[in-house]
């Protein structure tokens, strides 16, 4: 099997770009599952923040790559992909923290007969107004510690299955349109498996009340008195009915946008 092209990381935050936007428009309508009238609701704040968020994904993980290959013609191993993907994680908290807020606040306020926000503009605003940035980024920490290991082993599942997948003497860049969904659907399966536990943690954290929790372990604590260990894992089967799709539609966007600048911009 044939190496992979030069790692570009803007072409990487291009085509990530592209990924972020199949993923969404295959994965939302899955990610709320409230009935054909709330499929899309919610949307606003991950529509403007996904996008951006996978292309600085996509270009964190091929700057780690870029940064470790100090021979060309040798491939990455797969601590060397893992810890690329942790860099992506990190990347992508800036984006991620606040928009996953603002989402997590506005689904909550579509479940209730109160209507405080009107729309996620205005949830941001009001975030910022009432207590500061540190609102906005409420659960950062929690992020950090769902996305970077989750991250590593997405993009290592990810770049594993392709190198499995490709025939001897093919490029991984040739690969299938159905290998590539299917690589990208389990590596997002991988990711979730992993990402659930810490995802619930954050999400109580970011909707509740201020000073209900005094920390991380507080919301652990707290969760696992009242609702028992499964409450880790609340959400399993709508998260990994979207987990497999999702990620397949934003890998194969990713790919086929790749492609299209190799085509289009060689030495970009």
């Amino acid at each position: 099997m044939r190496g992979e092209d030069r790692v570009s990381p803007l072409k990487n935050f291009v085509a990530g770009g592209v990924g972020g936007a199949c993923l969404l428009l295959a994965g939302h309508p899955l990610d709320t599952i409230k009935g054909l009238l709330g499929l899309y609701k919610g949307m606003g704040a991950p529509l403007a923040g996904v996008a951006p968020m996978m292309a600085i994904s996509f270009f964190g993980f091929g700057l780690g790559k870029q940064l470790q290959q100090t021979d060309p013609g040798k491939p990455l191993t797969n601590s060397q992909l893992f810890l690329s993907g942790c860099l992506a994680g990190v990347f992508t908290t800036v984006i991620v923290a606040p928009g996953e807020r603002i989402k997590c606040l506005l689904q909550v306020q579509a479940g209730s007969d109160q209507l405080k926000y009107s729309g996620p503009l205005d949830c941001a605003v009001r975030l910022y107004r009432e207590q500061g940035i540190r609102s906005v980024y409420k659960g950062t920490i929690l992020t950090l510690i769902r996305d970077v290991p989750s991250n590593g082993l997405y993009f290592l599942t990810y770049e594993y299955l392709k190198n499995l997948l490709a025939s001897e003497g093919q490029s991984v860049s040739q690969l299938s349109t159905a290998n590539i969904l299917l690589a990208g659907g389990i590596a997002g399966i991988l990711n979730w498996t992993i990402a659930l536990p810490p995802d619930v943690l954050k999400s109580n954290f970011q909707t509740a009340a201020d000073g209900k929790y005094r920390g991380l372990l507080d919301v652990l604590r707290t969760l696992l008195q009242d609702e028992g260990p499964k409450a880790l894992y609340k959400g399993f089967n709508a998260v990994f009915l979207r987990a497999f799709p999702a990620n397949a539609a934003c890998f194969l966007g990713f790919e086929v946008a790749l492609k299209g600048l190799n085509w289009f911009a060689p030495s970009m």
